[in-house]
């Protein structure tokens, strides 16, 4: 597929958002001795990257693989979980972070199964939101930037594993034949 692309959230736009974000999280847990932030992989890697160097106080880091797609461009709905934490979040304060919540299908079977394993608190900090593409209800505490339902590349996102290492977010434009 030819495409062209185009800057939809640039770079300071981004760091604006981040520094919102930061804000907020360092506000909630100032009283907190440890945050484990959890990064779903391969998507947040970098949002979380530059979340976490703006966070203040004892911040652990640990990441999740976890699939609903298989071979299709369509989520299943049926969570696999392709490599879980390296260590238990029981009364701990987690922090999940996502590049991008579209339809909210995995990253709730994602926390249900975290849920299940007692942390001391859970939120969700996603860097961009879809909320037109929510077919589960999932409570994101912390966004970056809500944005249309438009196909995005760049700041950790892909398409076809490509355009994951722009420093901004960019819509993909379909050329016309």
């Amino acid at each position: 597929m030819k495409h062209t692309l185009e800057v939809m959230i640039s770079e300071a736009e981004i760091n604006q958002a981040l520094d919102k974000m930061a804000e907020q999280i360092n506000r909630d847990y100032a009283g907190v001795d440890s945050l484990l932030v959890v990064g779903l992989l391969k998507g947040s890697v970098i949002v979380m990257s530059d979340l976490v160097r703006r966070l203040d106080g004892n911040v652990h880091l640990d990441f999740m693989t976890a699939s609903s797609y298989g071979e299709s461009t369509e989520s299943s709905g049926d969570v696999k979980i392709v490599m879980d934490l390296a260590r238990s979040i029981k009364n701990r304060h987690v922090l999940v972070v996502e590049d991008i919540i579209d339809t909210g299908r995995t990253l709730s079977k994602v926390l249900a199964l975290l849920k299940s394993r007692e942390p001391a608190s859970l939120a969700i900090a996603s860097f961009l939101d879809k909320p037109s593409r929510r077919l589960v209800d999932v409570e994101v505490k912390y966004v970056g930037v809500a944005i249309p339902d438009e196909f995005v590349v760049g700041y950790g996102l892909d398409y076809a594993e490509a355009y994951r290492q722009l420093p901004y977010i960019a819509k993909v434009i379909p050329a016309e034949e």
